[in-house]
């Protein structure tokens, strides 16, 4: 099997950045920028692809990169992380021991655990505490069944995040299997979100959007009252719970993503 990295990035000047993560082998960075180009250059044990482009958003990105690759064996990356000596052995040898995933979610230095320290299958909800530079997949799964994000979501888009989620429930709808390997195959460095600006009422309204459009309304009443009570630690200094709460039931109402869905079909 051949392993390709699929790197989001924007405005890089060279392939430096390629470097500076520690890819070795296989790579296609997708480079967000005001240029159209491509190059293709060696690694140390395989192939660098630069694909530039004017194009914006992530999931953009992340579509483009799905499109473009070649690797049996693909993992999302950003621009924030380091890779460990052996990372492509790592990711490899998990799908030999498990056939059965098509995704494998890998396990992140520096970044609190999510799951306990062994291999497993994940469902919803679950799959709600998973990173989009976790997430790996086999690129036939999602030829095969058509998956790709949602680009209504995601940095650049003005409705937040939670691409990833989105991304994971399609799959689990096209009966694709998830799987997590606590193996860690590279490390976070902090850097300054594209999207996250704080704990603010927009950032509660695009919550209650996002959750409503994966889960529909039901859910994402639960889900909206869970998260207040259950993050209020981490919002307390910026915002009131009940101011909280009604920015996330006023994103439910709106349902803004829901109705640009509409209009794009």
């Amino acid at each position: 099997m051949k392993l390709e990295i699929l790197l989001s990035c924007m405005n890089q000047t060279d392939e430096s950045l390629i470097r500076r993560s520690r890819i070795t082998g296989n790579v296609l960075m997708i480079n967000q920028c005001h240029r159209e180009e491509e190059k293709t250059f060696s690694t140390e044990q395989g192939t660098a692809r630069i694909i530039s482009t004017t194009r914006r958003g992530l999931t953009c990105s992340r579509n483009m990169a799905i499109s473009k690759s070649n690797g049996d064996i693909c993992l999302l990356c950003d621009d924030d992380e380091i890779f460990v000596d052996g990372y492509e052995q790592r990711i490899l040898g998990a799908y030999e021991e498990n056939p059965q995933a098509d995704l494998i979610i890998f396990k992140m230095m520096g970044c609190k655990p999510s799951f306990p320290d062994r291999v497993m299958e994940l469902k919803f909800p679950k799959i709600m505490k998973v990173s989009s530079w976790q997430i790996s997949f086999r690129r036939e799964s999602l030829i095969r069944t058509g998956v790709r994000f949602d680009e209504l979501l995601g940095a650049g888009t003005g409705n937040g995040a939670e691409e990833e989620l989105k991304f994971l429930m399609d799959c689990r709808r096209a009966g694709l299997r998830v799987f997590y390997v606590p193996v860690e195959i590279a490390e976070m460095i902090a850097s300054e979100s594209t999207w996250f600006h704080g704990f603010t009422e927009e950032f509660f309204v695009n919550r209650g959007a996002t959750t409503r459009y994966i889960l529909g309304y039901p859910l994402a009443v639960l889900y909206g009252i869970y998260y207040v009570l259950r993050k209020r630690s981490l919002y307390a200094g910026e915002i009131t719970p009940g101011k909280a709460l009604g920015a996330i039931f006023r994103g439910i109402r709106e349902n803004k993503i829901g109705k640009q869905a509409k209009i794009r079909e």
